[in-house]
């Protein structure tokens, strides 16, 4: 009977020591979940910039550069009359940076919170072009209304409204009616200065008012007369990264670039003067 007892505790002792190694091991302690590291911001591949059509020739080289500094980013150009570009913009357009050929129109987007913080980076200096055939007749600024045929900008782009200026400073030294001469004689009154450029350099105008860096490009076709300096205005050039621009970090990328020595060295041999370096739009 003792011997039944003892095998039959021993069993027993076996099967309890049987089931508690089947049994799962204990829980490890819990341990803080491994933070995983955010995303790095996709790369930006693309750059929209709208620039005064005077800027053609300079922004184009530059941009040659940038896209190899960038790992060739699509870089896309827009140039047109500033008061077109301000027009498209507002009514939507995708633009990362927009750069103008004055201050009025940059000022209406800075007060429409649609640009952000302007810097003035250049300036120019209207000129009077003239065809080849009237390159010995207009000699001077006084000899503008002998042209029978004068282009200029239309009133609300940039460089029309220049000329104007230029023709009422002009009014206590050359005549009160300097101005209507002058006019009487306009036959297109065009949408950018490359437009105007082109009417005279085509023949299509005896003359036109245009800046100082569009006859360099053109100075094989036309002739340049200066206006003088106490009757001339000078054009200011701001720049601004657009409020809600795709592509924010290309865009400052760009700004930099326009205002760095390789940007002020390329704007004057354009034949662009420079302001302060950095200098902010009034």
């Amino acid at each position: 009977m003792n011997r039944h007892r003892l095998g039959l505790s021993l069993l027993l002792l076996l099967a309890t020591g049987a089931c508690k190694g089947d049994a799962p091991p204990a829980a490890a302690p819990d341990t803080p979940a491994t933070t995983q590291a955010a995303a790095p911001p996709p790369q930006e591949t693309k750059l929209v910039v709208f620039a005064g059509a005077s800027l053609r020739e300079v922004f184009t080289a530059l941009g040659e550069g940038f896209k190899m500094s960038h790992n060739a980013p699509e870089l896309t150009f827009n140039f047109a009359g500033t008061q077109e570009l301000r027009t498209q913009l507002e009514q939507g357009a995708a633009v990362d940076v927009f750069a103008s050929a004055d201050q009025k129109h940059m000022a209406e987007l800075v007060r429409a919170k649609r640009v952000l913080e302007p810097v003035t980076f250049a300036r120019n200096e209207p000129v009077i072009v003239v065809a080849k055939e009237q390159i010995g007749k207009l000699k001077e600024f006084a000899d503008l209304p002998k042209a029978a045929r004068i282009a200029i900008g239309t009133p609300e782009v940039p460089i029309g409204r220049y000329t104007l200026q230029v023709l009422d400073n002009a009014l206590p030294k050359l005549g009160a009616d300097f101005r209507k001469k002058v006019e009487a004689k306009v036959v297109s009154r065009e949408l950018n200065v490359k437009q105007v450029l082109a009417k005279v350099s085509l023949g299509e105008a005896d003359a036109g008012i245009v800046y100082r860096t569009d006859a360099l490009t053109a100075k094989d076709q036309v002739g340049v007369v200066p206006i003088p300096e106490d009757l001339n205005v000078i054009a200011e050039y701001p720049i601004a990264a657009v409020a809600d621009a795709a592509h924010p970090n290309l865009a400052n990328e760009w700004l930099k670039l326009v205002l760095s020595d390789t940007g002020r060295d390329a704007l004057q041999r354009a034949g662009f003067t420079l302001p302060s370096s950095g200098s902010p739009a009034p």
